[in-house]
């Protein structure tokens, strides 16, 4: 490679007779571990926690919304969400998942891993507070805005 360039484990990189994804890994595997690798897996691990704790979490929000804006003592399961606000509250939990996803990936491959997650967490942060300050003087009120932040 011209310049002399190297790549991790002092391998330079694109050599090997075009066999440029497993030279990487070959390198990778000879590499000794480093802080990195620790942060790597730290950064990796925060990210997949991140997003498993919003569909894990969804459950438990809901039973919770139930009791606190369907309460009915006269009903046989006194405060419970309707099925169709607890699919809705389901599905746009989960398409917003997938829809977040798809694009922040995407993102991260043009700007930039480090940036987008950035840019994610600030979003996160935002729709959290804003979540918790959702409004409205009805039940459907507060379950439209609770949509609207949970999908972004």
């Amino acid at each position: 490679m011209a310049g002399g360039a190297v790549g991790p484990a002092g391998v330079s990189p694109g050599t090997g007779g075009g066999h440029g994804t497993m030279d990487v890994l070959a390198a990778l595997d000879k590499a000794k571990t480093q802080w990195y690798h620790f942060s790597t897996i730290v950064i990796a691990g925060l990210g997949f926690f991140t997003d498993a704790y919003d569909l894990f979490c969804i459950s438990t929000i809901t039973r919770l919304l139930g009791r606190i804006y369907y309460y009915d003592p006269t009903s046989a399961n006194p405060g419970t969400l309707p099925p169709n606000v607890s699919a809705a509250l389901n599905g746009v939990a989960l398409c917003g998942t997938l829809c977040g996803q798809l694009f922040f990936g995407w993102m991260g491959d043009r700007l930039g891993r480090k940036k987008v997650y950035g840019y994610t967490l600030l979003l996160m942060i935002l729709t959290s507070i804003a979540s918790a300050l959702s409004f409205g003087r009805s039940a459907k009120a507060v379950m439209t805005t609770l949509c609207a932040f949970i999908i972004t």
